[in-house]
Order: C-alpha cells, then structure tokens, then sequence
C-alpha cells in the first residue's frame, strides 16, 4: 500500500483564483486583531508618525505594526526577526498586513 500524496501541482496555474479573504475563516483571530487596531484613535495613544528625510523609505503605518505585534503576542512570538519572517509564510500575516514586509533590521537601523 502507497503513501497518500497530495494532489497539487505547485507550479501549475488554476482557473479558480482565490484571495487571502477566503483563506481566513470568520472566526479567526486575526480578523479580532485587525477590527480592535482599526478602531483605535493611534493619536489619543501617543502613537505617532516618524518624521521622513529626503532619502529613504517612508514610515510604516504605526496600526499595522500595532497589529504585527499584537499577532507575535498572542502566538508566543516574541523576537522581531521571527515576526518579519511571518509576514513572508504565512497567510493570517499577509492578510492583515495587506502583505506590507517590513524588514526589521532596517527598523532599528541595524546594518
């Protein structure tokens, strides 16, 4: 008797396109996470915006970085280069950072 194997062809493409929506389940604590950070008045909490130079890359919204923590903590995750790493694999990341990737390393100005 042989291994049961899966059936997807992984370079192949399907008719049936999908979105990251219909991967997340309604009750799923991401869409939790995602609806409290969106009603949050950043503001009020003293988050603020960092300022831009003329070169570089532009901030990252504090909500989504609020909610990319948020995640880490409620998941055990609690270094930042494994949270960075998230946002590459897996699917809840990618949908409630609308597949935003910040690097870490360029947050804290390590080099």
């Amino acid at each position: 008797m042989g291994y049961k194997t899966g059936e997807l062809v992984r370079d192949q493409y399907t008719l049936m396109p999908f979105s990251f929506d219909e991967l997340i389940s309604e009750d799923n604590i991401v869409r939790v996470i995602d609806a409290f950070v969106d009603k949050l008045e950043m503001k009020e909490l003293n988050f603020k915006y960092m300022g831009t130079s003329t070169t570089g890359n532009r901030p990252y919204n504090p909500k989504q970085m609020l909610k990319l923590y948020l995640y880490g903590y409620y998941n055990g995750i609690r270094s930042s280069r494994k949270l960075e790493k998230e946002t590459t694999r897996n699917i809840e990341v990618m949908w409630f950072m609308e597949k935003l990737q910040p690097c870490i390393l360029r947050l804290w100005n390590i080099r």
